[in-house]
């Protein structure tokens, strides 16, 4: 599991624009690739974008595939809120998050809802055909995981209740981030001359 913090640090709305095409980016790339990701964002008070987001990777894969994220992200485009403004670089940041320490409370089942479905993504002629995938969502927060690596639905089940559990403690990490303005710090340590990914155009193409 790779946990990454996506920041658009003291950068103006148009980088807060980029952090969610950035999240979304990296996470239907990992779809395609049959990694499983979380998100959580932090406040989208004026609806333009997060400040900051934390994504979490499952998957043995998930640290080779995240390696080539980490560092500043450059999106070139014309601002879609300020159309005369002679500005098209932006720049966010992408940080690897350490490890949690302790492993997360266990929540209690009553306290989430269960749905299941047939698993899907890649696999071919051995794709589980039945309804073994589960998507579990916590009641009180809202918050929402799908987990379909196990075949069966009791063990995706639990492994669910880790997820879910695992992002209330993120949640809480987050609003950390955002309260001791700890995003605004590691934006500035940015190097915005060697960015490690550049994307172009509403499109948020890469380039």
């Amino acid at each position: 599991m790779i946990r990454l913090l996506f920041t658009s640090g003291r950068g103006p709305a148009e980088c807060r624009i980029a952090v969610a095409k950035a999240v979304a980016t990296l996470a239907a790339e990992a779809a395609s690739l049959g990694l499983e990701t979380d998100c959580l964002e932090g406040p989208n008070a004026d609806g333009h974008g997060p400040a900051s987001a934390i994504i979490v990777i499952h998957g043995d894969a998930a640290a080779a595939f995240t390696r080539p994220w980490i560092g500043a992200i450059q999106w070139v485009a014309q601002s879609p809120l300020r159309p005369h403004h002679k500005r098209k670089n932006w720049f966010i940041g992408v940080f690897e998050l350490p490890a949690l320490p302790d492993a997360p409370k266990a929540l209690a089942i009553q306290d989430v809802r269960f749905e299941s479905f047939r698993a899907g993504g890649p696999g071919g002629q051995h794709q589980n055909k039945t309804e073994s995938a589960v998507r579990a969502t916590h009641v009180a927060s809202g918050l929402s995981v799908v987990a379909r690596e196990e075949r069966s639905q009791h063990r995706n089940k639990a492994l669910a209740l880790e997820r879910i559990a695992a992002l209330l403690r993120l949640q809480g990490e987050l609003e950390a981030i955002t309260a001791q303005n700890d995003a605004h710090a590691v934006h500035d340590r940015l190097e915005r001359g060697r960015p490690v990914k550049r994307f172009k155009g509403t499109a948020f193409r890469a380039s």
